[in-house]
């Protein structure tokens, strides 16, 4: 499972929605819940995926007879990243590019040099990308969801196609048919990954 880093998380007992909102929140309305003879299952809004739940209060006490720390067992915090190169109070960092000669010799002739050149086309092709790239992780997280939490149902094959193929209409339709909170965060979740104009197949 991924390590909770991301700021907002969903957690469902079963079909149910429980709580979201940061990881904390999350811990709280776990640790509120009585005993759950439902599966508790928390996910990353911002990658669809599921992730460790935080530790139930009767799992605290065991890790706490052990020497564990509950928010030890539950939250790692990232390591520091290492300072990189180049000019930081700028926003430049330093890394290696690899080119063939042409590349270099065409990137050498254009206005401010290589660097510069690399910085316009970069900026041009994230300008044209943008809206694809983030339909593409729309998708990808609505997709990590379902898959995780309603793998099961019936329809679950076609919504997923539907899903990747951009038919809003038709994804919403097949997975009207889940549970309504489960439905509901799919539906949440895929918000950005449609075309404009949708096939209505």
């Amino acid at each position: 499972m991924n390590t909770p880093y991301s700021s907002r998380y969903t957690a469902f007992v079963g079909d149910r929605r429980l709580a979201q909102g940061a990881y904390a929140d999350i811990a709280r309305a776990l640790a509120s819940l009585d005993d759950a003879p439902q599966p508790v299952l928390v996910f990353d809004d911002a990658t669809g995926a599921p992730v460790d739940a935080p530790p139930r209060p009767e799992h605290a006490a065991r890790l706490a007879r052990i020497g564990i720390a509950p928010d030890e067992a539950s939250v790692a915090a990232p390591e520091a990243s290492r300072p990189a190169p180049g000019r930081p109070r700028l926003g430049v960092v330093a890394r290696e590019v690899t080119l063939l000669p042409r590349h270099w010799d065409w990137l050498a002739a254009q206005p401010g040099g290589a660097s510069a050149a690399l910085r316009r086309l970069v900026d041009q092709a994230r300008r044209t990308g943008d809206a694809a790239d983030e339909r593409r992780r729309a998708q990808e997280r609505a997709y990590k969801f379902i898959s995780a939490i309603a793998g099961h149902r019936p329809g679950f094959e076609e919504a997923a196609r539907a899903l990747f193929a951009g038919e809003r209409t038709r994804f919403e339709s097949l997975v009207a048919a889940w549970p309504a909170d489960v439905a509901a965060h799919a539906v949440r979740l895929a918000g950005a990954g449609w075309r404009e104009s949708p096939s209505t197949r």
